[in-house]
């Protein structure tokens, strides 16, 4: 695999010019920009005002707050409590009375080849019909349903249908399984399931509703009454007295509903956190406060213009972002969106550029993993396609390598459009630092500044500040209105798990860097930064390193145990096409280690490199790491049921 000298070459002069390359923004995105830098001027005055300024700008409060932040009972925040509103009518019903009934919500794609346009008008009415469905079905006020559906029309709209109740919803991803499913409906207590036959995936139907048939049999699901089901596989299901067609049901429904309007604190769902051990850990958002963020930074991170846009974020709703930036955020601000049921690659390589310029998509935002399958894929996919729509992209769920950062600027955006990496977590609700695009010099790799209104510090194993140049743990040490409320039924462990490590500060579970000029540099979670003789090293940084190989299209790597230098750097990587034929593994692997301990040093060089096929990645995308640090350690391998491929375990540790 060793590369031509031009080559290598050209890879080194790729990686100078990405680390030293700034964008400022276009003089023709700064005159029509939505975010200018008196956001930062005004939240820098007085934050508290500043958030409660774009609330009332941004929602529809039926009682306007006079109180905008509580943080007596610290660190469980109350953000205009004494203000009441209902989060579906915020999303549908205010828009369709502003005369933007008309205006499309959805443009939905499924994976078998059906589509559907929505409007906002015919969007309120169908969430207006099954909220009185679900109403029917027994569900009021505080009431839990859990939902495992496909991402479908249905899905969005009974979110919004229990929202509009002042019920809580808890969307389980449907790759999770049974077992897993069913300690969510355990812990949540819920009342009703709402499922599906099965999803489309790759040109076969995925039964969902035999998972849910199974946990219902497991002990402490009593609590649920009804499973409501959309037909939407058209495959055969086992059925019981408490199951219920949501067509028939959705049918016999009346059709207007009133919205009600609920304290701003009321919770609206319960998300939990994925790769958890023991008790599922499930995090608690509220209304207004949550609302509010998803709104502002939907606006002006993606800088949303609803009268043209053309929005679309892959994520799953059984996700946090799919939550924040596929129902509430968008909706609340009257845009018009994509909504695709299946995978970028089938029924070809090129599903997802096809959707661009199908339906004119002017902001797409994605994951590095995505980036890096579609570079990996060839650039030959994307440049057979226009994409002159693009005018935006955005990046969300892990660090992305700045060579990934710049092909996706390069490729898919024609070397013209802002890319907006954004920082955020379950916890925190909303994106929490992030460039603005009309305002930001952009940094390839970089998670740039914290947002107006977020005030966020790194700080060293002491809880100090670090000083430009600086590295240490990434904190937050303001409250912010889309925070969490805590862990359902267990308000000691929120404290414990987020707030104990540095008193006064959330700790996110990230390491970070400080660069010259104070823009944070994520490097992944904590447990991803390796202590390798004394030295703290990212793994972030080094699967950059090996990214930035001609002949590596993605890499993960790993820190394991290591009796002479604390921990070691295991690298787990997938060769290019081209790099892959006829290829020594053993050659390749030598010649990869001596790649990145020339690019970061000796320190860094790889203990072992592992040539792969592919890496664990569950369904939507996340590289499984703990499962590579299994095989790296050689202990047995943990649960896989979560992975889209569960035997590529078994393939890397025979490679192992």
């Amino acid at each position: 695999m060793t590369i031509p000298q031009q080559d290598q070459t050209r890879a080194e002069d790729t990686r100078e010019h990405t680390a030293e390359t700034t964008f400022p923004p276009s003089p023709e995105f700064i005159a029509d920009a939505i975010a200018d830098s008196g956001l930062h001027d005004a939240a820098s005055a007085d934050r508290v005002a500043f958030w409660a300024e774009q609330s009332r700008a941004l929602l529809e409060w039926r009682t306007p707050f006079t109180s905008t932040l509580d943080w007596s009972d610290a660190p469980f925040a109350r953000w205009f409590a004494d203000g009441e509103l209902n989060v579906a009518e915020n999303c549908l019903d205010r828009h369709v009375r502003a005369g933007n009934g008309d205006r499309v919500a959805i443009h939905f794609e499924g994976a078998n080849g059906d589509t559907r346009t929505i409007t906002y008008a015919q969007l309120t009415a169908d969430v207006q019909r099954a909220a009185n469905m679900l109403a029917g079905l027994g569900v009021g006020q505080g009431d839990r349903v859990v939902v495992y559906l496909p991402l479908i029309p249905e899905a969005v709209v009974t979110m919004l249908a229990i929202a509009r109740l002042g019920a809580i919803h808890s969307v389980v991803f449907g790759g999770f399984s049974a077992e897993s499913l069913r300690a969510r409906i355990e812990d949540a207590g819920a009342k009703v399931v709402v499922t599906a036959d099965g999803g489309w995936r790759r040109g076969a139907v995925s039964p969902l509703k035999p998972a849910v048939d199974e946990a219902l049999q497991g002990e402490g699901t009593e609590s649920v009454e009804h499973v409501l089901v959309v037909q939407r596989g058209g495959n055969d299901v086992a059925w019981t007295e408490r199951d219920r067609w949501w067509h028939d049901e959705f049918a016999a429904a009346e059709p207007e509903h009133e919205a009600q309007a609920f304290p701003a604190e009321t919770p609206l769902f319960i998300l939990y956190t994925s790769g958890t051990t023991g008790k599922p850990k499930g995090i608690v958002h509220t209304s207004g406060g949550y609302l509010t963020q998803a709104a502002y930074t939907h606006k002006n991170v993606f800088d949303m213009h609803p009268e043209k846009d053309v929005y679309w974020c892959t994520a799953d709703i059984g996700w946090i972002t799919g939550h924040t930036y596929v129902v509430y955020g968008p909706l609340a601000n009257g845009v018009t969106q994509v909504l695709y049921e299946g995978t970028p690659d089938e029924p070809q390589p090129g599903r997802w550029w096809d959707l661009v310029d199908s339906y004119g998509v002017t902001v797409l935002y994605t994951a590095p993993t995505a980036v890096r399958a579609a570079m990996k894929a060839g650039r030959q996919i994307p440049e057979a396609r226009s994409l002159e729509s693009l005018r935006l992209l955005g990046s969300v769920g892990e660090p992305i390598n700045p060579e990934a950062w710049q092909w996706y600027r390069q490729v898919i955006g024609h070397d013209r459009t802002p890319i907006v990496d954004t920082w955020w977590q379950t916890e925190t609700g909303g994106i929490m630092i992030s460039a603005l695009p009309g305002v930001t010099k952009l940094k390839p790799g970089a998670a740039q500044t914290p947002l107006p209104g977020i005030v966020a510090e790194i700080v060293d194993d002491d809880g100090h500040r670090v000083d430009p140049g600086g590295s240490g743990y990434l904190t937050i040490t303001e409250p912010w209105p889309a925070m969490a409320r805590g862990i359902w039924g267990d308000p000691d462990r929120f404290v414990e798990t987020y707030w104990s490590r540095f008193p006064g500060r959330y700790f996110a579970g990230d390491g970070a860097r400080l660069d010259g000029e104070g823009d944070i540099w994520v490097q992944g979670r904590v447990d991803d930064v390796m202590n390798v003789s004394g030295h703290r090293l990212s793994t972030a940084e080094i699967e950059s390193a090996l990214v930035g190989h001609e002949g590596v299209a993605e890499a993960a790597v790993v820190g394991a145990a290591d009796e002479t230098t604390g921990q070691a750097v295991v690298a787990f990587v997938i060769l290019t096409t081209e790099a892959s034929e006829g290829v020594d593994r053993v050659s390749a692997a030598t010649e990869l280690r001596n790649w990145v301990g020339k690019r970061i040093g000796a320190i860094a060089k790889p203990r072992q490199v592992v040539i792969v096929p592919e890496l664990p990645k569950t369904r939507s995308g996340k590289i499984m790491r703990r499962l590579l640090r299994d095989a790296a350690e050689g202990r047995r391998i943990g649960d896989t049921t979560t992975l889209a491929d569960p035997t590529i375990m078994a393939t890397i540790a025979e490679l192992m």
